[in-house]
C-alpha cells in the first residue's frame, strides 16, 4: 500500500532532477574562466528514460538459481562537445547559465512548497483536524 499515492515519491524524483540541473549549472558557472571547458546540461527527458529502461530483474524458477539484479546508472549530464562560446575553446554562456540557475531555482522552490503542503495536510490529518 502507498501511504501517499506516489505523489511524493514523484516529487522526490522531481527534487533530485532539480538538484542534479543546479549541480550542473553551478559546475559550468565556475568553469566560465575555464580554456576549452565545455558547458554540461541535464535533460529531463533524458533522465526519465533512464530510468525507466534500466533497471533488469531474473525470474527464478528453480530455488538453486541465483536471484540477481542489475541496475545501470547512466550518466545525466551531457556535454556540449562541438560548441565552443569565446576564442579560448570555452563553451559557457554566462548569461545563459544565469537565466537558467533562476529558472532552476524557481521550478525547485514550487517542489519544495508542494511537499510541504502535502506534509502539513498529513500533518493536519494525523492531528485530527486541529
Amino acid at each position: 500500500m502507498n501511504l501517499f499515492g506516489g505523489t511524493i515519491n514523484s516529487l522526490e524524483k522531481g527534487l533530485q532532477y532539480a538538484t542534479l540541473k543546479n549541480k550542473t549549472i553551478a559546475q559550468n558557472i565556475a568553469n566560465v574562466d575555464t580554456p576549452n571547458y565545455k558547458a554540461k546540461d541535464v535533460s529531463f527527458k533524458q533522465m526519465l528514460q533512464d530510468k525507466q529502461t534500466t533497471f533488469i530483474s531474473a525470474n527464478r524458477t528453480d530455488i538453486r538459481h541465483y536471484d540477481f539484479e542489475i541496475t545501470n546508472k547512466p550518466s545525466n549530464v551531457s556535454s556540449y562537445e562541438n560548441f565552443t562560446y569565446r576564442n579560448d575553446g570555452n563553451g559557457v554562456d554566462m548569461d545563459a547559465e544565469q537565466a537558467k540557475l533562476a529558472q532552476n531555482t524557481i521550478y525547485y522552490n514550487a517542489l519544495v512548497d508542494r511537499i510541504n503542503g502535502k506534509l502539513n495536510t498529513l500533518n493536519t490529518v494525523i492531528k485530527g483536524g486541529r
